[in-house]
């Protein structure tokens, strides 16, 4: 098995960390590789935050339905696409899910927390201060965890198929 499909493999949402900080090294390299992220036309419509301000994590948190536990993470990373751009959320995911094997790779847990067409994207974005021309798609919640869960996947012959889809008629 080659690294990049380890990570993917070992990689679970965590939603409970411990204290511990993450340096500021792996926060730049996270953005680094959120930068490089594929994009449509090579627009990179994106622009990328990491909150580490446990005030403003605390805000953030308050402001999401699903995403309480952003006040407990050691930083909180923040996606926004530019509106106008055709392929910003494409773009976005991307780039988001760049920085989530970027992390794993450090052993940080994350959990995804969707900000695309939410009541809190706008206000989120503004409290970060983010320009008008920018939407959230998505918050990151990053530290090291303190415990990870391994949920069951459906098995591959269930999700997958070759050519075309065949029924099954048994």
């Amino acid at each position: 098995m080659n690294l990049g499909a380890t990570l993917i493999k070992s990689r679970r949402s965590v939603r409970s960390f411990t204290h511990a900080p993450v340096d500021n090294e792996i926060i730049h390299e996270t953005l680094e590789c959120a930068r490089l992220a594929p994009t449509a036309m090579n627009l990179q419509p994106w622009l990328f935050g990491a909150v580490t301000d446990k005030a403003l994590m605390k805000q953030i948190s308050d402001m999401t339905d699903h995403g309480r536990f952003i006040e407990g993470a050691a930083v909180c990373f923040a996606v926004f696409g530019e509106k106008e751009a055709k392929y910003y959320l494409e773009d976005c995911c991307a780039a988001t899910e760049n920085m989530i094997i970027c992390l794993q790779g450090y052993g940080l847990g994350t959990c995804w927390v969707a900000g695309d067409k939410k009541d809190y994207a706008e206000p989120v974005r503004k409290l970060l201060n983010v320009p008008e021309k920018y939407t959230l798609v998505s918050l990151i919640a990053c530290g090291f965890p303190k415990e990870i869960s391994m949920p069951k996947k459906k098995h591959l012959d269930v999700v997958s198929f070759t050519d075309t889809w065949k029924e099954e008629t048994s």
